[in-house]
């Protein structure tokens, strides 16, 4: 008999629930708030970038670390907005989108057996990549409704394997901002434990009710240790385009650029100068990013109480939580399986984010990044399931 196909290592994950539920937001017709892409386009001058740059003939493999006004943009940003110093020619690194920098710092920096603690419910591709790493996955529970840090349970996740330690803030799938006493403590136990801190930041301008972002690398003692990872994606709704980065020591941004070379080598071409527009960008076109997705967060939240769920209110990202308990819910899979024929949307069970499924048992996220007249109509059809 033949060999089995495929990559042990991801023979727990199949295929992503994504996948699922928009196949039946297709078969139901439904409206579908379990992918966090927007159904809009970015700003006009980001968007007449990337086709100046395609007329021009910018349409081949560009630089192997990103095209230097790119790069010069992401120092740029980075001391614009939080003070922090890079060298664009040797701290930062061009990737295909904040996925594949996900992807390529990871293995980098991860030998088979090293420890790596993220919380949980994480973005799906974490563990997928940890795996492929042949790193070990240790984490610690986000609890609804607050998803507050459990001091102990994320001390308990340390130990003398710690390698590194992943966390997204703002984070998804929950929208939490980590505070800045969580944040201490986080960093306190890199220190303890000789860790790398590697923060997926790519909800960075999408916080709400007037708090900051609060990156890693400008807390103390951090900035030797942290390689920081965003996207134009997320800030600029062209998350089609794929143009993330990381940056960091110099050291360390030279690994993950080893292996990212044998990834996809170099991507996005005519979209790099694109993002590198749109991030010198005014003050007040990214505050008016944040008060779009802040009312359009209002508006969901607001439709899913009234439908009768108890939901938490997310701080930041694209993405709310809620509660499908009191509508009858023992299960958010199932939940979210019938919930398209019940009543024409389509959500996600936070449930397959988590090693322990019975944390977030009957949670379901919802993603606000939608046109309102979108996010008024899924409101309109949530109110029958307490009808129903």
């Amino acid at each position: 008999m033949p060999r089995p196909v495929g990559n042990s290592a991801l023979a727990a994950f199949g295929t992503t629930i994504f996948a699922e539920m928009s196949a039946l937001a297709l078969q139901h017709d439904a409206i579908n708030l379990g992918q966090g892409f927007p159904d809009t386009d970015g700003p006009a001058p980001v968007l007449r970038a990337a086709v100046e740059a395609i007329e021009s003939g910018r349409n081949q493999y560009p630089p192997g670390a990103g095209v230097p006004e790119l790069l010069d943009a992401i120092a740029a940003h980075q001391q614009r907005f939080y003070g922090i110093g890079l060298d664009p020619r040797s701290q930062v690194l061009v990737t295909a989108g904040a996925t594949e920098a996900i992807a390529a710092t990871v293995l980098a920096l991860c030998r088979p057996g090293d420890e790596v603690v993220t919380f949980e419910p994480y973005y799906d591709s974490y563990a997928a990549t940890i795996a492929l790493a042949g790193a070990v996955r240790r984490t610690s529970v986000l609890r609804f409704p607050d998803f507050a840090v459990d001091g102990a349970s994320l001390r308990a996740a340390f130990s003398a394997r710690t390698r590194m330690v992943l966390l997204n803030t703002p984070h998804n799938p929950t929208g939490k901002v980590f505070t800045r006493t969580e944040l201490d403590l986080i960093c306190s136990l890199a220190r303890e434990f000789d860790a790398w801190v590697v923060t997926d930041e790519v909800y960075e301008h999408l916080v709400f009710d007037g708090a900051p972002h609060l990156p890693v690398a400008t807390l103390p003692g951090m900035l030797d240790r942290t390689l920081t990872i965003s996207s134009g994606g997320k800030t600029f709704s062209t998350t089609g385009w794929k143009v993330g980065w990381v940056a960091g020591p110099a050291d360390a941004v030279a690994a993950v650029r080893a292996v990212k070379q044998f990834l996809t080598f170099v991507a996005s071409g005519p979209f790099q100068p694109a993002i590198a527009v749109g991030l010198g960008l005014g003050d007040e076109v990214y505050a008016g990013f944040a008060a779009s997705l802040q009312a359009k967060r209002d508006l969901l939240v607001g439709g899913l109480r009234e439908a009768g769920l108890q939901v938490s209110v997310p701080g930041g990202t694209y993405f709310v939580v809620a509660d499908a308990a009191p509508l009858g819910a023992t299960d958010a899979l199932s939940f979210c399986r019938e919930l398209p024929a019940r009543a024409g949307v389509v959500g996600v069970p936070v449930s397959v984010f988590h090693d322990d499924a019975e944390a977030a048992r009957t949670l379901v996220r919802f993603a606000f990044c939608k046109r309102d007249d979108v996010l008024h109509e899924a409101v309109r059809r949530l109110s029958t399931l307490r009808r129903g």
